[in-house]
């Protein structure tokens, strides 16, 4: 039977777009709608039990919106709130964590660099992937501050983030890492300016693709996929700040996707 109810995708902020646009390629005739918790952004800085409430928030406005399965397109609000969301909603929940199984794994020179936020790196999941993972690793941790608010303010690709990516990368890079693990859904805006610091050789993770593929596996195992061929809805994305970067990010008026703000 087919379902036509939408996905629900929300994070602090634009970056969670990253994991919608492979959500999105995987399964092309599914509705999707999006929540940019703009105002709210980062989580990372937050203390856990403003993280789990925010996540609540937004939970509670893709259920009002009919959806059928929540992405938690955010690794703070996953590592911190996917617990408590899964215990209190009727729904699956696709969350995101940092790859370092996958990097750990194929590391030849048995070290790794870990770019994520404060939130995420000091939470109980994230410690515990690393302990099952990365024991025989040296796992070099940075936190990205300020690049979450230079991406929300529409600053990718300029000489601030360049500059400040330079600093931050550049224990990982005196301690010869040879992958490169992106802890956050907005960190993959950043991947040509990071190629073009990080010698050739360090190759970059992030978890996109895995979670577009999960969530179709929980959809197929769910029976919740939308199986008609011929629905083609415009996704929706919505903000509760000025939605102009959201926009050029997702190229929304090129593509006609639905782009609007909202107060949540």
């Amino acid at each position: 039977m087919s379902d036509a109810r939408p996905i629900g995708l929300f994070d602090s902020g634009v970056g969670g777009t990253s994991i919608w646009k492979e959500i999105h390629q995987l399964l092309p005739v599914e509705q999707t709608i999006y929540l940019a918790d703009s105002k709210n952004a980062p989580y990372g800085i937050r203390p856990q039990e403003q993280i789990i409430s925010l996540s609540i928030k937004n939970t509670e406005k893709l259920l009002e919106m009919g959806c059928k399965l929540i992405v938690v397109a955010c690794n703070t609000a996953t590592t911190n709130a996917i617990k408590i969301l899964r215990n209190t909603y009727n729904v699956p929940f696709i969350g995101i964590e940092p790859a370092i199984k996958p990097a750990a794994l194929q590391s030849s020179n048995k070290a790794v660099g870990i770019l994520a936020t404060k939130g995420t790196l000091s939470s109980e999941l994230f410690t515990r992937t690393s302990e099952l993972y990365a024991q025989d690793i040296n796992v070099i941790e940075v936190v990205g501050t300020g690049l979450v608010e230079l991406i929300e303010s529409g600053k990718k690709d300029s000489k601030e983030i360049k500059d400040l990516l330079r600093n931050l990368l550049k224990p990982m890079i005196d301690q010869k890492i040879d992958y490169l693990v992106l802890g956050c859904s907005h960190y993959p805006y950043l991947i040509p300016v990071l190629k073009e610091i990080l010698p050739p050789e360090v190759k970059i993770i992030d978890s996109g693709e895995a979670v577009a593929r999960q969530t179709r596996t929980v959809m197929q195992k769910e029976g919740i996929l939308n199986t008609s061929q011929e629905l083609k809805l415009r996704p929706k994305f919505y903000s509760n700040t000025n939605p102009k970067v959201l926009k050029e990010l997702i190229e929304a008026d090129k593509n006609n996707y639905k782009v609007e703000y909202l107060d949540f």
